[in-house]
């Protein structure tokens, strides 16, 4: 399949498909058009523009007061590039940059940034041939742009660099020669288009609520099976409390956890207990919280990945050439630190769970193995997941929250949303180990109330069970216990 580079709003879902259906990227007719209409404008501009324009004929950052001789400009794109290629730490995952190659072509599309066609169709070209260049993790402050990420995305387009082809990280000139491909020449303007924007932290952004979709639904599978194991109450998911405080996912996953235990044989029989703990009771409401977060995230980054966000912006219509500020991160660093937030939310509630499942309390062994002393059993993957969850509090501390000055001076507020975005990914892998971890538990516990009772929870759940023990097994004596948490996770996937 394929999918047309245009104006239309590009969403979340849309993403997954692309990415999920291997779907190829094409140039709309009318982003062409608008592309060459901007670059046309900006080489007509240069032949008798009477004043210095920031990045097309100026230098950058604080070298913005220095002049650049029309004879030198394609040399002062190149150099920037080049120049700017700082990356340093881990490289970023692939399936975030090839997001970075789409987010970059569907913001160079719009026609106010004035990259050649080429240029645009060069990334899409990487992108349909699954050539990815090497990006590192660290190096931006989210301000003017991504700029040391995005100019390692780049540095292929000029023969630089190193790419990810076939499984091997290669120089980009090799595989540029058996494509048949010649390096860009950058024009005017061009480089300061490519490296000015928020791809970096976009694609992390995108990467991270898929994920958050993803582990939200599974949150809720998980936590309804615990709550069978158990022996927890249904009352605090009836409807008509979530009616006296209609927050929405509050009132969604109420009403999910109906579904999911309709027909439960557990859930009904007589409890003896009047009233669950927090991690069990309050489900709705921290649940809740995170899916309104996640659905207040992505309308933000939707908005971010359907603009254009580099400096300065080129309008051929008005005839004007503005250098402003749309590529500074704020707007999207500070939902990231939410989201991460919330995520680190759904883990630590998780955990609690997880403590619960293995107390020896409501009829379960200790530690849910039938001998416990001579078998430690579940014991330690609740230290694991307390071990993560520890972490994730840390990682929360918001990178929004700071600010360095570079550029001497010039650059004096940045919003530091790449460390927010490196950041989120790595609190969304750790939810998902400690929501494996629970389901790892859950399924064991469930089994011993199984053998209790001789009772049953809904079809739901019961699923989720069965094809859990395909994977899985029950635990009768200890045994190694990292392949099975590690054959959890997979099972989420």
């Amino acid at each position: 399949m394929t999918h047309i580079i245009s104006k239309n709003h590009l969403s979340l879902e849309r993403l997954k498909e692309i990415l999920s259906g291997h779907e190829s990227l094409v140039l709309g007719e009318e982003a062409k058009a608008a592309i060459v209409k901007c670059r046309t404008y900006l080489d007509s501009k240069m032949e008798d523009i009477s004043k210095p324009v920031y990045g097309i004929t100026t230098g950058f950052g604080s070298l913005y007061n220095v002049t650049i001789p029309t004879d030198q400009l394609s040399q002062l794109q190149y150099n920037l590039v080049v120049s700017h290629a700082c990356g340093a730490g881990e490289t970023v995952r692939p399936e975030i940059v090839r997001l970075m190659l789409l987010l970059k072509a569907q913001s160079l599309s719009y026609g106010h940034s004035g990259a050649q066609l080429i240029t645009v169709q060069r990334l899409l070209d990487m992108f349909n041939n699954d050539i990815l260049p090497v990006v590192y993790q660290q190096g931006s402050l989210g301000a003017s742009g991504d700029l040391a990420p995005l100019a390692h995305l780049s540095l292929p387009l000029i023969g630089l660099g190193e790419v990810l082809y076939k499984g091997k990280v290669r120089p980009s000139k090799e595989v540029w020669n058996e494509m048949g491909w010649e390096p860009i020449t950058l024009q005017s303007k061009e480089g300061l288009a490519l490296l000015n924007g928020t791809q970096f932290m976009s694609a992390h952004a995108i990467w991270s609520l898929i994920q958050c979709h993803r582990l939200s639904e599974w949150a809720d599978k998980i936590a309804a099976m615990s709550l069978e194991a158990y022996d927890g109450r249904i009352e605090p998911f009836l409807p008509l409390t979530h009616q006296l405080r209609p927050h929405r996912g509050q009132i969604d996953t109420a009403e999910r956890f109906i579904r999911l235990l309709e027909g439960s044989e557990l859930i009904v029989r007589p409890k003896e207990h009047v009233q669950d703990p927090y991690s069990f009771r309050c489900i709705p409401q921290v649940h809740g919280a995170v899916k309104d977060n996640i659905r207040y995230v992505e309308s933000v980054i939707e908005n971010e990945i359907n603009s254009a966000t580099d400096n300065p912006n080129v309008f051929p219509d008005e005839d004007m050439i503005i250098s402003a500020g749309n590529f500074h991160g704020e707007p999207i660093a500070i939902p990231m630190d939410t989201l991460a937030i919330a995520m680190s939310e759904l883990a630590n509630i998780s955990e609690r769970r997880i403590f619960r499942l293995i107390s020896g309390q409501r009829g379960l062994p200790k530690f849910l193995v039938a001998n416990p002393g001579l078998n430690s059993g579940f014991m330690i993957p609740q230290y694991t997941a307390a071990s993560i969850v520890s972490q994730n509090k840390g990682l929360c501390w918001p990178a929004s929250v700071d600010s360095i000055p570079s550029s001497q001076g010039q650059e004096d507020h940045v919003s530091m949303g790449s460390n927010a975005a490196t950041k989120l990914v790595r609190v969304v892998v750790n939810c998902e180990e400690v929501l494996a971890i629970e389901l790892f538990n859950a399924a064991q516990a469930l089994e011993f109330r199984h053998k209790e009772s001789g009772e049953r929870s809904s079809e739901a759940i019961e699923k989720i069970f069965s094809d859990f023990r395909e994977v899985v097994p029950f635990i009768d004596n200890d045994t190694y216990m990292h392949p099975l948490i590690e054959k959890s996770i997979e099972f989420i996937r």
